[in-house]
C-alpha cells in the first residue's frame, strides 16, 4: 500500500478523497496511469491551498505520498507547469507558484473576454442550454439550504462551464477550465460564512436563465459581464 500523505499536512476535502482512492483502491488503481495520479493529487492539493504558494515540492515526496516512480511525477509536474501552477527548478523541485495580483487581473480579464464571446455565441441554442442550466441552479439552492458551500460553488462553476461549453470551441472551453482552476487557488471570499452571498448568486444566475428565456441577447451579455465583475470585485477585495 502506499504511504500516506505526511501526518502534519492539513489535507482539504477533494485531496482527502483522491489520496482515499490512491491508496486503497489496491490494484484497480494500476488502471489510471501513474502520471495522471500524481496530476491528480498534487493539484487538488494546491488548489486546496494545501500546498501553498511558495512551497518547493520534491520529486521524491511526492513519489512517496502517491505511491509511484519518480519517472511519472515528473511528467505530471512538466503539465502543472504548463498550467501555470507551479516552476520547476532542475535538481531542486517544483515552486508553487504564488497568487500574485496581476494573475488575478488577467485571469478575470481572460474569463470575461471568453464567457463574453460564449454569451453571443449560444444565443442561437439557448433553449438547449436553459435546460442544462436550470436543474443547476436548482442544485445550488439545495446546497444552499444544507449550508453545503463547496457543493455550492462546484454547481456555480457547471453552470458558467456549461455556457462557454455550449460555445462549441473546444479549446475555449479547456482554456476556461483552467482559469477557473486557477481561480479556485485565489480563494473563495467569504461564501461559507456569508449565507446572503449565496442567495446574491442564485438570483443572478437565474437572472441570466430568465434572459434567455427572453429576447434580448444583449440583456444576457450584460448579465454574464455584470456577474463576472461582482466575482472581480471579491477577489481583490482579499488581496
Amino acid at each position: 500500500m502506499p504511504e500516506q500523505v505526511p501526518a502534519k499536512v492539513v489535507l482539504g476535502d477533494e485531496t482527502i478523497e483522491i489520496a482515499r482512492i490512491v491508496a486503497e483502491a489496491g490494484p484497480a488503481v494500476e488502471r489510471i496511469p501513474a502520471a495522471e495520479r500524481v496530476y491528480a493529487f498534487v493539484k487538488a492539493a494546491i488548489l486546496d491551498r494545501v500546498y501553498p504558494g511558495g512551497e518547493l515540492l520534491t520529486e521524491g515526496e511526492l513519489a512517496t505520498a502517491v505511491g509511484v516512480s519518480r519517472t511519472p511525477v515528473r511528467e505530471a509536474l512538466l503539465r502543472l507547469e504548463e498550467s501555470g501552477l507551479v516552476k520547476l527548478y532542475p535538481k531542486k523541485g517544483a515552486l508553487v507558484l504564488p497568487v500574485l495580483p496581476q494573475e488575478i487581473n488577467d485571469v478575470l480579464e481572460a474569463r470575461e473576454l471568453i464567457e463574453t464571446h460564449a454569451a453571443a455565441k449560444v444565443w442561437p441554442r439557448r433553449k438547449q442550454l436553459v435546460e442544462k442550466l436550470v436543474p443547476l441552479v436548482q442544485e445550488m439552492r439545495k446546497y444552499k439550504k444544507a449550508g453545503d458551500a463547496k457543493s455550492f460553488l462546484e454547481a456555480d462553476r457547471a453552470f458558467h462551464e456549461a455556457i462557454v461549453g455550449a460555445a462549441g470551441n473546444e479549446i475555449l472551453a479547456r482554456l476556461y477550465n483552467s482559469l477557473r482552476d486557477r481561480q479556485v487557488r485565489m480563494g473563495v471570499p467569504g461564501i461559507e460564512v456569508q449565507p446572503a452571498r449565496m442567495d446574491k448568486s442564485i438570483a443572478a444566475h437565474q437572472e441570466m436563465i430568465d434572459a434567455l428565456c427572453g429576447n434580448s441577447p444583449k440583456r444576457f451579455r450584460e448579465l454574464v459581464i455584470a456577474h463576472i465583475h461582482v466575482a472581480a470585485a471579491d477577489l481583490r477585495s482579499l488581496q
